[in-house]
């Protein structure tokens, strides 16, 4: 096991109606507020009311940035950067989903700067400082809400890459179940799916850390066991707080500890569909992994088989494991190849060239160009 340090100082607000301690927090950093969000459903499941309530109880002055994209660019990062800077906000308030708190959060540390907040995926500029961060969660999938990285894409580049630095850690996450239960039924299927690849990444990590496998094996059964059932009744609260919760726990830095990294190769491969298509995250994600695996099962099958035993609670084989997970994917109505999702005009040369253009590996199974071709005819 690798020698490690474990610091999360994101403090967690979670359950029914947390948010009633907003303020007590926000009264803290000041009276200017940028709020960021999407490009409108806050409004429309009255969340926006609630946040605005609060915020004139404590009779902060509110700039507001509406817009942030499901699959966030950097235009939107520099333009709030810019709106924020200009009034001099003491504090960021992101309101939404991973795309909207990973946005604040590359917006918290380009208010200081004059610079791009491009300039930080290209490694020309480091951050040294950042205007203080408050999420509040409304899907239950990223785990962003409770670490220090960030993904944000350049459509003109075809360019998409992920970014971390502790100061991007956001001050407090309020996690209140009850504001995801207006997410449609594919964006939770999408939500759960995500979580379940975050925990695969550290799986297939490089090192060796058993209590870490052990959470990760704990935290997809959580998923297996009750996101089927929370799609057929998507207004339970119970089940909305389980996997929620299951989602920040599989991203938090929990199921990291003890060894060198997670892989990534998967969330890269997917960062670029994403990028190309426009397909949800984890849809991309449900995509990649099952073709991923079945690439690399020959070399490594001791370690999918594992994966297979320990979340379905039976001795399988890799290649058992890679078919029981397919089917888990299909259970939570996700593609699991990229034809069924409908898009029209799908360039494999395209992918390909894309995803080395993005330098496209993992940090423990390495990929090189043949290796990527293969995958591409995998999931296609």
């Amino acid at each position: 096991m690798e020698n490690f340090v474990f610091c999360n100082p994101t403090t967690l607000h979670f359950g029914k109606n947390s948010l009633d301690g907003l303020n007590n927090e926000l009264q803290h950093y000041g009276k200017k507020v940028l709020l960021v969000y999407g490009k409108g459903s806050i409004k429309k499941t009255g969340i926006y009311d609630k946040v605005m309530d609060c915020l004139k109880e404590l009779y902060a002055e509110v700039f507001e940035y509406e817009g942030i994209r499901p699959n966030p660019v950097f235009e939107d990062v520099d333009a709030a950067a810019a709106l924020g800077r200009k009034h001099k906000v003491d504090v960021i308030l992101a309101v939404g989903g991973g795309s909207v708190i990973d946005s604040a959060k590359f917006i918290s540390i380009t208010i200081p700067v004059h610079h791009p907040a491009w300039d930080f995926i290209t490694r020309k500029a480091k951050p040294e400082k950042a205007v203080p961060l408050i999420c509040i969660l409304t899907l239950a999938a990223t785990g962003t809400e409770m670490n220090p990285f960030a993904v944000i894409s350049n459509p003109a580049a075809k360019f998409k890459d992920g970014y971390g630095s502790p100061l991007m850690y956001p001050a407090h996450s309020f996690l209140d179940p009850q504001l995801t239960v207006t997410v449609p039924r594919n964006y939770t299927a999408y939500g759960i799916a995500d979580l379940i690849a975050h925990c695969f990444e550290g799986w297939f990590g490089a090192g060796e850390a058993t209590l870490s496998d052990r959470f990760i094996i704990s935290i997809v059964q959580e998923a297996i066991k009750y996101g089927p059932s929370l799609l057929k009744d998507l207004g339970n609260y119970e089940l909305r707080e389980k996997i929620m919760y299951a989602a920040t726990m599989a991203l938090n830095g929990l199921t990291m500890q003890g060894k060198k990294s997670g892989d990534w190769g998967v969330h890269g491969i997917g960062h670029i569909l994403s990028l190309l298509y426009d397909i949800p995250h984890g849809a991309s994600l449900t995509i990649v992994y099952p073709a991923w695996m079945k690439y690399i099962e020959r070399k490594y099958p001791d370690r999918i088989g594992l994966l297979g035993s320990g979340i379905f609670n039976e001795s399988l084989t890799a290649h058992e494991s890679i078919w029981q997970i397919e089917d888990l994917f299909r259970s939570l109505e996700c593609p699991v190849r990229l034809s069924e999702t409908g898009i029209v005009g799908v360039n494999k040369l395209k992918i390909l060239e894309t995803l080395m253009l993005n330098k496209v590996s993992g940090a423990n199974y390495k990929l090189k160009e043949e290796d990527l071709r293969k995958i591409v005819e995998l999931f296609l």
